[in-house]
């Protein structure tokens, strides 16, 4: 019997403890009624920077945990190519340009007064042979010179004829100056030549590499001498504009959010510090709580992920931090179509100044 009193009074002491550990531990949050509580991680976008060119990396200028803002100058390559390219390109134009002036210009009136010249003197030899010729026919009626004497001079003078002819045709040539299809096509490789220019700056432009947006720089992958491609991200950074918190409501919570509602942030890292924020994103879909998710209700209820983005003016929230998210009731209805902004957060802005982007409440 005391060995039974013994057990009975372990179970009611074992009972006690474990209902205390429950409602200390386990149980259910207490939160206001007034006010919806949720959990989740603080979230930013990610990208990957690459320079859109293959040479070796000249210059890696940021490290990691650097602040980088929008447009500064943070690699490049060996620029000795690109800036080659650009050099011959230039030159190349100021031969075209010369060329196209040239045509433009016409023929120059001293060389008009060249081939004047020229056609007086072809028309000078055949009156010459044309003399020549009829002397030597003469000769050849009183029997004082041979056929073959004839015959020479006869070709003597159709040959001056046909240089009378050639000289006159390169006259008018002369005097009408270029074709207007050569001097097209002297335009037309002119502007090719200058689309190969523009290209060669862009590709040395391309050869340095800036900051799209305000971020932080997480992995510095590429070194100098490393052989850089478009393929090849040199960093990977974090945008610091937009920040959200990543958290999930439950089913029947669900009625309770839509986008646009205020909310208060709050993390571990800076406790009693609250950060103004906003619901803007409520995902279409259910999903399984991720094992992630701070929250103390059942694990296998199905939540709907929504987006709580956040103001960080001084950069505290980081990725991946665990926050909670309160959110008071009762607020003004849901934005209409036309006051939401339908391409959802904006990169880059209000981070600095306080705020962030997203569905913001007025």
């Amino acid at each position: 019997m005391k060995l039974l009193f013994r057990v009975v009074v372990l179970a009611g002491l074992l009972g006690a403890g474990g209902a205390a550990l429950w409602y200390g531990q386990l149980r259910p949050a207490s939160q206001p009624s007034d006010t919806l509580m949720v959990f989740g991680n603080v979230d930013v976008r990610q990208v990957e920077l690459a320079i859109n060119g293959s040479e070796r990396i000249g210059r890696v200028l940021v490290e990691e945990g650097d602040l980088l803002e929008p447009g500064q100058l943070i690699a490049e390559l060996e620029l000795e190519r690109f800036q080659l390219a650009v050099d011959r390109a230039d030159a190349q134009i100021a031969t075209q340009k010369q060329v196209v002036a040239r045509l433009e210009a016409g023929t120059r009136p001293e060389e008009i007064r060249e081939t004047e010249a020229a056609a007086e003197a072809a028309q000078a030899e055949l009156a010459d042979s044309e003399s020549t010729f009829k002397r030597v026919e003469l000769l050849k009626e009183k029997n004082a010179t041979t056929q073959q004497d004839v015959d020479d001079a006869r070709s003597k003078r159709d040959v001056a004829a046909a240089n009378v002819r050639f000289k006159a045709a390169s006259l008018e040539l002369a005097v009408a100056g270029p074709r207007k299809e050569d001097i097209a096509e002297a335009k037309a490789v002119l502007k090719r030549l200058e689309v190969e220019l523009a290209q060669a700056r862009h590709d040395l432009h391309d050869a340095s590499l800036h900051a799209p947006s305000r971020g932080i720089v997480q992995e510095r992958i590429l070194e100098v001498g490393d052989m850089a491609s478009p393929q090849k991200p040199v960093y990977t950074v974090a945008l610091a504009d937009p920040v959200w918190v990543r958290a999930y409501v439950s089913e029947p919570d669900l009625g309770k959010v839509f986008e646009g509602m205020k909310a208060k942030v709050v993390t571990d890292s800076f406790p009693g510090k609250e950060y103004d924020g906003w619901v803007g994103f409520i995902s279409p879909s259910a999903e399984f709580t991720p094992k992630p998710v701070e929250t103390r209700e059942l694990r296998t209820k199905l939540v709907y992920q929504i987006r709580v983005f956040v103001k960080n003016p001084n950069n505290e929230l980081r990725l991946g931090m665990p926050a909670t998210v309160n959110i008071p009731l009762g607020q003004s209805g849901p934005l209409s179509s036309g006051e939401r902004d339908p391409a959802g957060p904006a990169p880059g802005g209000a981070a600095a100044s306080g705020g962030a982007a997203g569905t913001k409440p007025e």
